[in-house]
């Protein structure tokens, strides 16, 4: 099987060199060439141009920033679609507003190609590692068809419904996340500010009530916790930008469908702080800092 990879940063790069280690044929593409380069030396094609990617490809994965990327790249006059046979299957792992992805759905559909959005959940260890939660909308045909593809890079692949209804429980977990994040912070910041050590009161918590993801597997505290981004300086995870972005497309959901979401808010405008205070290109974790009152921002 040949497949096209179009998108490859902190997350789409271990992601492609994934689909590589299963044996599938790749082809990549990204606007940064070092990215390309760095695929190229793990055994994939690069092509020069996404329609130069696409074209011959039996399915294209893309992992954009944001709705307005992945419109860009399928639909209109620059659009891929007119690049893809008729048959092929496209994934695409961002995560973006539910509409877009019913957009290009139906626009892909005029080029008879098969499309789902299947955004992930994980982050950067988990793109690495194969274990990604892949949360798939489309029809019970084009999932059969995806999840093959979809193993090869994750561990969990749900179908949450058709296309957007993955868009959809994807934003709601990015919003729990958000929550989780900033309150596990808070808490933490208030143990060490009553001489706790962060290490042992994260135990506690592990496995008291308050116990979530963010402690056992994403600790925001430097040094606690190895090979996550607290303890690199919060560089190389989900930046604080895209949390932003997902909070945002949350928050939109909620104005569509009269839906409460008090704590939703409150994590947006936290984060929306966080990254004017300049964390924007960090981590998300890194809204531990927000209440580290023990030394300048």
């Amino acid at each position: 099987m040949n497949i096209a990879f179009i998108g490859l940063g902190n997350m789409g790069g271990p992601m492609a060199t994934n689909l590589l280690k299963a044996g599938f044929k790749v082809t990549v593409f990204d606007l940064v060439q070092a990215q390309c380069d760095e695929l190229a030396g793990q055994g994939a094609k690069v092509a020069e141009s996404a329609p130069a990617a696409a074209k011959g490809a039996d399915v294209v994965v893309s992992m954009l920033p944001a709705g307005q990327h992945v419109r860009a790249l399928y639909t209109g006059d620059q659009g891929i679609g007119p690049s893809m046979g008729e048959g092929t299957l496209v994934i695409d792992s961002s995560t973006i507003d539910e509409a877009t992805a019913r957009e290009v759905a139906e626009a892909l559909a005029d080029y008879e190609v098969d499309f789902v959005d299947a955004p992930v959940s994980g982050g950067v260890a988990g793109a690495q590692a194969g274990t990604l939660t892949f949360i798939v909308g489309g029809s019970d045909s084009q999932f059969a068809r995806a999840k093959p593809v979809l193993e090869a890079m994750g561990k969990n692949i749900f179908h949450a419904g058709d296309h957007g209804a993955g868009q959809v429980a994807k934003i709601c977990n990015n919003m729990l996340l958000a929550v989780l994040m900033a309150g596990t912070s808070e808490a933490l910041q208030l143990g060490i500010s009553k001489g706790l050590d962060p290490k042992v009161l994260s135990e506690i918590i592990a496995q008291s009530s308050g116990g979530n993801w963010t402690l056992d597997k994403y600790n925001p505290c430097p040094g606690v916790m190895e090979s996550v981004p607290s303890s690199n300086n919060y560089d190389g995870g989900f930046l604080v930008d895209l949390m932003c972005k997902d909070l945002g497309l949350a928050l939109d959901s909620a104005v569509d469908s009269k839906s409460s979401t008090p704590m939703g808010a409150l994590a947006r405008s936290l984060y929306a702080m966080h990254s004017q205070q300049g964390w924007g290109r960090k981590d998300f974790s890194s809204i531990f800092q927000m209440f580290n009152h023990s030394k300048e921002q």
